[in-house]
């Protein structure tokens, strides 16, 4: 038998041992299942940012192990099995990929992107977006958005009119400073979409580059507290130019 076959029955032996004799996997439920689901997803997506190769390994393995377990509670069930779901996901990635199991031609990322969209409309989705899942957190979301409605062909046509877009909306949130914090939300929020639009132009994801930002942010502001401990003086007692020395010097040291 492949070692990839016989790797995989093993986690599904495990897996019935589990449900048959522990108490706590036992008791799991979709609902209880699904919470740690998403803190798996987040610690994979921690792993892949920092680059930790081997953690990315790991996290995959607990995600692979939620997998089991949903087929598994699917199985009890009667809904449905780990074969079910192995079968559904190579059907639909034979139908979706014509250009490699078909006569379909494709020429770029792109074409492919777009065919995937339209086979989705043929399979019975009502809508290009409605495949978007509600809860993503909002810049996710927005990303993904776009990309879908690139898909069937809504799109600018290059970066100079997406970067024009975002001036017009930083300019029409000006219009409205004065205005009630309703609009000015509305407005703020047409810059950020904005935004994230440029930045899949020119293959950022935002998503990514904020996080980073985010971790730059915290590792030199920890930086601050350290060396202001070190000087006896708390950060509540100092000056905003004080503070400002101390952050320039942690941008130089790290």
């Amino acid at each position: 038998m492949d070692k990839r076959l016989q790797s995989f029955q093993k986690l599904l032996d495990i897996m019935d041992e589990l449900r048959a004799k522990c108490p706590w996997d036992s008791a799991q439920t979709f609902d209880t299942l699904r919470y740690l689901t998403i803190e798996e997803t987040y610690e994979l997506s921690d792993a892949i940012i920092d680059n930790k190769f081997s953690d990315i390994g790991k996290e995959l393995g607990d995600l692979l192990l939620h997998i089991v377990f949903y087929a598994k509670i699917g199985e009890e069930q009667q809904l449905f099995n780990i074969e079910t779901v192995i079968d559904g996901i190579c059907e639909k990635l034979i139908r979706r990929h014509p250009h490699i199991f078909g006569a379909v031609h494709v020429n770029s990322v792109d074409d492919v992107k777009e065919n995937w969209e339209k086979i989705k409309l043929k399979e019975g989705n009502k809508s290009v977006l409605g495949g978007v899942p509600n809860s993503l957190p909002a810049m996710v979301k927005a990303y993904r958005i776009q990309e879908k409605a690139r898909g069937v062909g809504f799109d600018w046509e290059n970066t100079d009119q997406v970067w024009e877009k975002v001036q017009e909306e930083v300019a029409e949130f000006h219009r409205e400073k004065n205005a009630n914090s309703q609009k000015m939300e509305d407005e703020f929020g047409d810059i950020l979409f904005a935004l994230i639009n440029y930045a899949r132009f020119i293959n950022i994801n935002p998503e990514d580059a904020l996080e980073k930002t985010n971790r730059k942010f915290i590792k030199r502001f920890n930086f601050i507290e350290q060396k202001a401990k070190e000087q006896g003086k708390p950060l509540p007692d100092m000056t905003l130019d004080e503070m400002e020395l101390l952050w320039q010097q942690a941008k130089e040291e790290l």
